[in-house]
């Protein structure tokens, strides 16, 4: 069980994300974290998704904090976290249960769930069968896969090239995936956790980890969590962006499947793409705002 952590000098030139950083122990691993007091009663805890790390949310927690607390952690392979060395080491229970832990050690409660992304696949999960814990969801450019679905010719190209690649190209990949031009600076920061490949195991899994047609893993798990999910009764926006070619189609079948995302605005996020937390990333938090605003009791 090979068990790696990204050395802290990597992410000395990291731009705009000089928030503390925690540690906890969700098992073997320690997720890395940053938690971020706010001026407001909430906590919002926001997952990110493949193959970035909390980095994504710098330009949300800004406008997220004017309503409280503010928690992003990093996936365990990804970030500041630990990383396994060997992708069989990575599974879906592995990650259910280390965001498990997590939530549960800090003992959070009242959440409003911001997730995109594998975040959203493993963060909806959770909160499906952890409704105690969480206030509302906000799901983003994700879903809740059944296991059924056949996946866009622009996931299978993707997960193609991630399976052939000798070394794999972070930055590429998000930049392609990104409307904004992004700095050299920030594709950097993207890079900083995997100076050498055998650190990109979790990043490499993740894309063939999702439960499809034919592969994947958690489909059981999932499944589960999307019937319990159809009898939700907790505020829930559906905030997808209108130019990601890989999730656009699960936008209006989430909202219609969640019964209370239904009562919320009708709203894509504008030109911008799968990495939405980059293309428009003040505009969410904006909304976001809004949405516990008008769902306050």
């Amino acid at each position: 069980m090979p068990l790696r952590s990204t050395p802290e000098e990597a992410f000395a030139d990291v731009p705009d994300y000089d928030y503390p950083v925690s540690y906890r122990s969700v098992g073997e691993p320690d997720m890395a974290y940053v938690d971020v007091d706010g001026d407001g009663d909430e906590t919002f805890l926001c997952l990110h998704g493949e193959p970035t790390w909390g980095f994504l949310y710098r330009k949300l927690i800004p406008g997220l904090r004017e309503r409280g607390r503010v928690v992003v952690p990093d996936a365990v392979g990804f970030g500041r976290s630990d990383k396994y060395t060997e992708r069989d080491e990575y599974s879906f229970r592995m990650h259910y249960d280390a965001l498990g832990a997590f939530v549960e050690g800090l003992d959070l409660t009242d959440i409003t769930l911001v997730c995109q992304d594998w975040g959203g696949i493993l963060g909806l999960t959770y909160a499906a069968n952890n409704p105690e814990r969480f206030a509302r969801l906000v799901p983003m450019n994700t879903g809740v896969p059944t296991g059924t679905q056949e996946m866009p010719p622009e996931w299978e190209e993707f997960r193609a090239f991630v399976e052939r690649v000798e070394e794999l190209p972070v930055g590429m990949l998000i930049q392609n995936a990104t409307a904004t031009e992004l700095s050299d600076e920030v594709l950097a920061a993207y890079e900083a956790p995997y100076p050498d490949q055998e650190l990109t195991a979790g990043a490499r899994e993740w894309p063939d980890m999702v439960p499809r047609k034919g592969g994947g893993d958690g489909a059981e798990m999932t499944r589960a969590a999307a019937s319990k999910l159809g009898e939700w009764d907790k505020p829930t926006y559906v905030l997808f962006s209108d130019a990601d070619p890989i999730t656009r189609d699960n936008r209006d079948p989430l909202r219609e499947h969640i019964p209370t995302a239904r009562d919320q605005p009708d709203r894509w996020i504008a030109d911008a793409m799968h990495f939405l937390q980059e293309d428009a990333g003040e505009e969410i938090a904006e909304e976001i705002v809004a949405f516990v605003d008008r769902t306050t009791r």
